[in-house]
């Protein structure tokens, strides 16, 4: 007995194991944690009141409200319409239907000043769009929000639209079979095996979302107490050669984002936990 289980030791089913795990470290090291870790070393050469100074002024927590409030509220957004556009795609059939699926990855493959420009012009109060519409859009919160939106909807389809596919359709043909309505079988058969990926796309959303910078300093117009977003806040105090308040700024983002992330995933392994003991 010994001797097998010391004989499945010694054959591990992935060959290299060892060699793949310290490179997979040691990747992960050199790529996030020194860079990170350094921000932090940089962070702690201010005393307490100094990084009191450069975290907690007006203007910086105006832009943490800004940044972290239009992140959820896009991410949230995104969630809801990111499954609709997933559902649409896998269930039904219609004209063009590869030309909307491409469309999808559009904010994938555009640089972010592009898409900060178009959505800009789209929105202006003489726009396309923004001509019509009875509120100004461009340079304001709601347009920092719009363009997190129109970033962050790829993250949700994608993770949501290979869940769905693998949806076996017998689950939902056995609840009609039951007596189950169309919302009835959507909620208590399809949304728990969807909910896993759909956490996880909005916390992919809301995590791109938090960082974002070229697409939203066009259409917001970067007004202190308005419409500035941390990560231009980052810029100006580098511009100004405040390496430490830059990075003391980075710090708290980095505390917040990662706090949330974290709460977002223990969902995730909750509702993970849930599926399987249906």
């Amino acid at each position: 007995m010994l001797l097998s289980r010391a004989l499945l030791k010694r054959h591990s089913v992935l060959p290299g194991f060892d060699l793949a795990l310290g490179f997979a470290l040691l990747y992960v090291s050199l790529l996030v944690l020194i860079p990170l870790s350094a921000a932090f070393l940089k962070t702690f050469t201010l005393t307490w009141a100094q990084f009191l100074d450069a975290v907690a002024t007006p203007r910086v927590l105006a832009s943490y409200r800004l940044t972290f409030g239009a992140s959820l509220a896009a991410a949230s957004l995104n969630a809801v319409f990111g499954l609709v556009v997933a559902w649409v795609l896998v269930r039904y059939n219609f004209p063009f239907k590869r030309v909307v699926d491409a469309l999808v990855d559009l904010p994938f493959a555009l640089p972010t000043a592009v898409a900060g420009i178009a959505l800009t012009a789209l929105y202006a109060q003489n726009g396309w769009i923004g001509q019509f519409l009875p509120f100004k859009v461009s340079f304001t919160p709601i347009g920092v929000f719009v363009a997190l939106v129109f970033i962050g909807l790829p993250f949700v389809v994608r993770t949501v639209q290979p869940v769905l596919e693998d949806v076996n359709r017998e689950l939902e043909e056995a609840a009609a079979t039951l007596g189950a309505s169309r919302w009835q079988t959507f909620r208590h058969v399809i949304l728990p095996i969807v909910m896993p990926a759909l956490l996880t796309g909005f916390a992919l959303a809301f995590a791109r979302a938090l960082g974002e910078y070229g697409s939203v300093i066009f259409i917001a117009g970067n007004m202190p107490m308005v419409s500035e977003i941390t990560p231009l806040l980052i810029i100006t105090k580098l511009e100004q050669y405040d390496y430490a308040g830059a990075t003391a700024i980075s710090v708290v983002m980095l505390v917040a984002a990662f706090v949330l992330l974290l709460v977002i995933n223990s969902l995730q392994a909750w509702a993970r936990k849930r599926q399987g003991g249906i």
